[in-house]
């Protein structure tokens, strides 16, 4: 049974990822809208490290397409991950914690680009922690998902017991 709970939790990664690029992409303009935002550092007052705001449309393309394109393959490591988790799931412990190889992947990805894209670009570099409008939509939500899914892949890698 454990074996099944990991690889809904797998799945669930999957659907997060899969769903938020599905609304990426058909809310386009929101997707660059908020890169624009951050990048600009236009949603809180000038500060020293102003002189790092951009607004070069192929910065805000870039930023959008990292997010986009990260979450979509999250989405389909962990598909693939959950699908090898289910084919093994009743086989011996080594040869289930090969198949989580894949969906412990697909968590890491998920886990940089949060981390990589909201905590050390935009919350480092842009300094959108000084932003009371950003602060919890954007920063907030990104610690929420990377929490959640670095604990799932936490969950899901800990080690099989024979028979689990």
């Amino acid at each position: 049974m454990l074996r099944i709970v990991k690889i809904l939790l797998v799945l669930s990664v999957a659907a997060w990822a899969l769903v938020a690029v599905v609304g990426n992409i058909v809310d386009w303009g929101g997707t660059t809208g908020a890169v624009a935002a951050t990048t600009s550092m236009s949603t809180f007052d000038a500060v020293p490290a102003s002189s790092r705001a951009t607004s070069n449309p192929a910065v805000i393309f870039l930023g959008a397409s990292f997010i986009v394109l990260l979450k979509l393959a999250t989405g389909l490591l962990c598909l693939g991950g959950a699908w090898r988790m289910w084919t093994a799931r009743g086989d011996d412990a080594a040869i289930f914690e090969k198949a989580k190889s894949l969906a412990l992947t697909g968590c890491g990805v998920a886990m940089f680009m949060l981390f990589a894209g909201w905590i050390v670009i935009a919350e480092t570099w842009f300094e959108l922690w000084r932003s009371p409008a950003l602060l919890d939509p954007a920063l907030g939500s990104a610690f929420r998902y990377g929490g959640f899914i670095g604990v799932i892949a936490l969950f899901v890698g800990m080690r099989e017991e024979q028979g689990t």
